[in-house]
């Protein structure tokens, strides 16, 4: 293996770092360190194939950026002189997509008030007052897109309406909304946060068990599944050490 290195230096080398410095950004499985610093240059090829170069879809999602932001001039401008339920729902999408909630929830609230009723209206301006830190504001809207479709974006509404009960103090409607969500789907997303909404009533085990699940579900998913679910199962070994660092208080006393 230190031969096929040496016939690519410095190039190996050099891969060898790139690879490591992509590995410490994404933060992915620990085992491609020692493939990367143990396989050489070979290592290196291995990992940039299996992690870096399915990566190259940021790439394309910044030029797509480039072509909403051209996007949301041209509606804006629309907009002026056609206000319509369409335009500003549409627009509201781009914002979104740009991460500017409070400008996505201005043109939601006004498609609103132009007596829109499309569900997944009211779940983004829901999501929107959730990611501005205001939950109050949010649970109107999420109780009118979970009547309105409760299995939409894989009954998503139904658990950001969970967290916005247990954000404001209804934490039993939160703990049956959760149980309902849970029934129907078990996303990593939907997984984690049920945990973290156990861990925060006190009911460590339960916690627990949903992790697990999380955990299992991992395994299940396939490679390029777990990749983009990634952020959901490294939350959830975080989660897993702050349960594990607690004793139960029966194992205190």
């Amino acid at each position: 293996m230190g031969f096929v290195s040496q016939l690519f230096y410095p190039w190996g080398f050099i891969l060898q770092i790139l690879a490591l410095v992509h590995f410490f950004r994404r933060r992915g499985e620990w085992y491609w360190v020692w493939i990367i610093l143990i396989g050489g240059a070979i290592g290196a090829v291995v990992y940039i194939v299996a992690e870096v170069l399915p990566d190259a879809g940021l790439i394309r999602a910044m030029f797509q950026s480039h072509g909403r932001k051209t996007r949301i001039q041209l509606v804006e401008a629309m907009i002026v002189d056609n206000p319509s339920i369409a335009n500003l729902e549409e627009l509201g999408e781009l914002y979104w997509d740009e991460k500017q909630y409070a400008k996505s929830r201005q043109a939601f609230d006004l498609a609103i008030t132009s007596k829109s009723d499309s569900p997944r209206t009211f779940y983004r301006c829901g999501q929107c007052a959730l990611e501005l830190g205001d939950p109050a504001a949010a649970i109107p809207d999420l109780e009118v897109a979970y009547r309105g479709d409760p299995k939409m974006d894989f009954c998503r509404p139904g658990m950001f309406l969970a967290q916005a009960y247990a954000a404001t103090g209804r934490t039993e409607e939160a703990a049956t909304l959760f149980e309902e969500v849970a029934k129907h789907n078990i996303t990593p997303e939907i997984l984690y946060n049920y945990a973290v909404f156990l861990k925060s009533q006190n009911r460590r085990d339960e916690s627990l068990e949903w992790l697990q699940r999380l955990f299992e579900k991992k395994r299940t998913l396939p490679h390029y599944m777990q990749r983009i679910e990634r952020p959901w199962f490294a939350k959830g070994k975080v989660l897993l050490k702050e349960l594990t660092a607690v004793k139960p208080s029966s194992e205190q006393k």
